[in-house]
């Protein structure tokens, strides 16, 4: 794309880098911030910055938070004991959207995929285990696209948790085998979690 301005140019490039913004959407979103008050921009531009840099991941559940452990994982009007295992920070942003959850999470940062190289080491796994043993979670909830690769992460877990009392469910089928969470509307999300059902291991 040539422009009259390299500096329009570069920005163009920025906005063009991110998912699902397309050359002209990227000069359209260029143009619209030229047309815009100076401290206005500056003020979108600080914003993304500090997110950049001072936005944290929880230590306890890794997801996002602006200190070391998240406010979810502090309220004292979430359940304790039950935990919602999610493969990413988006499917734990889209379970909260339901508002049918009350309990805490646990973000994977992945599922186990040995076609991919994925083991079960490079995820958030054995600090779940640590977080059963303390003896404080009664009931750890997959909620996990329900795929090969959330199966036999599922399963993986599940195996690793034989030993411990705690319960072990997986959220009703209303989601589609094969489909991600990530994009299932929130009402059959949310029914998924409420009418959730034993694994069976």
């Amino acid at each position: 794309m040539q422009l009259s301005s390299k500096l329009l140019e570069q920005a163009v490039e920025a906005f063009n880098s991110l998912p699902g913004i397309g050359k002209k959407t990227a000069l359209r979103l260029a143009l619209h911030l030229l047309q815009q008050d100076k401290d206005r921009v500056l003020n979108f531009c600080h914003s993304i910055s500090t997110m950049r840099q001072d936005v944290k991941f929880c230590s306890s559940c890794h997801n996002l938070s602006d200190s070391d452990i998240c406010h979810i994982c502090t309220s004292p009007a979430r359940q304790n004991g039950v935990v919602c295992v999610v493969e990413t920070i988006k499917e734990a942003m889209a379970i909260e959207n339901t508002q049918h959850f009350n309990g805490r999470y646990h973000v994977l940062g992945g599922l186990v995929s040995p076609i991919d190289g994925i083991t079960p080491e490079q995820l958030e796994i054995a600090s779940l285990v640590e977080r059963v043993k303390t003896g404080e979670i009664k009931e750890l909830v997959m909620a996990i696209s329900p795929n090969i690769e959330g199966e036999t992460t599922t399963y993986y877990i599940a195996n690793q948790l034989k030993d411990y009392e705690v319960k072990i469910s997986t959220i009703a089928r209303g989601v589609s085998f094969g489909s991600d969470l990530e994009y299932a509307d929130e009402t059959t999300l949310g029914r998924s979690i409420l009418s959730r059902v034993p694994y069976k291991h």
